[in-house]
């Protein structure tokens, strides 16, 4: 492990929310409003390493675009069935079973209604190795002038990195733009140390709404946000990491790297 890899590591409670809350590099991004971001006509594509991170990365997002009556597609690379090891409580199959469920449940909450889902059923913990066979079939779902909207492709998880270059690929291959959210990029990352490509940044604008949607959604995936009794694990969503993610805005990385 190179030592930017190692400065991207997943451990402890991470950099807490209310540090970020008064982050410059936050106070000073541009923000922009749902019509600007994703103008009337185009098509979302939202690509999820694994289920709940659709939520996590533009939960608000969804939101607004099912008020405003556009219907997104959700792409499920994973099915999110490793994220307990060793567990008899959610062993692979029930766990498949559950994370499925937590995601429609969720969508509903948005306001999605009848979402088109497309699961492809890769392995969880095994993007880096599928990644080109996810381009080409991320190709194939995808239209010229779709908004492709992903994880961070320096999140800190292999999965959501590998996810992030899939879509790259994809995405110019098809003509369709491409922005990335960080998930656990706010875990790993602090404020002024630079690694988040802030000039690359906006902020979309959530109503009072879009927000508690948004955390009423989180919610819904139980297996995720509750310890494992049958192994002593700790939740693998915790309140702190949620409420990373729950800032009045949603925040979008226009790469092109």
């Amino acid at each position: 492990m190179d030592a930017v890899a190692r400065s991207r590591h997943i451990a402890g409670a991470g950099t807490p929310a209310a540090a970020w809350r008064l982050a410059p590099e936050l106070a000073t991004a541009p923000s922009t409003t749902l019509d600007r971001l994703v103008p009337r006509g185009t098509r979302v594509a939202v690509v999820a390493p694994h289920p709940d991170d659709e939520i996590l990365a533009c939960g608000a997002l969804l939101y607004m675009l099912a008020r405003r009556g556009d219907a997104p597609l959700v792409v499920a690379v994973t099915d999110g069935e490793a994220s307990h090891p060793g567990s008899t409580d959610w062993p692979p199959a029930r766990l498949r079973a559950q994370r499925i469920r937590e995601t429609e449940t969720a969508l509903a909450c948005l306001g999605v209604a009848r979402p088109r889902i497309e699961r492809l059923g890769i392995p969880d913990g095994g993007v880096t190795a599928a990644e080109p066979m996810l381009a080409a079939r991320l190709a194939a779902l995808l239209r010229p002038g779709d908004l492709v909207i992903t994880t961070w492709r320096h999140d800190g998880h292999p999965d959501h990195e590998a996810t992030a270059r899939a879509c790259a690929t994809a995405a110019n291959g098809r003509q369709a733009r491409l922005l990335q959210a960080p998930v656990w990029g706010w875990h790993w990352s602090a404020p002024g140390d630079g690694a988040m490509p802030w000039g690359q940044a906006s902020k979309l604008t959530l109503p009072p709404d879009a927000l508690a949607r948004k955390r009423a959604a989180l919610a819904c995936f139980t297996s995720q946000v509750e310890g494992d009794a049958s192994t002593g694990a700790a939740p693998i969503l915790p309140a702190f990491a949620m409420e990373r993610v729950l800032h009045p805005f949603e925040l979008f990385f226009d790469c092109h790297d």
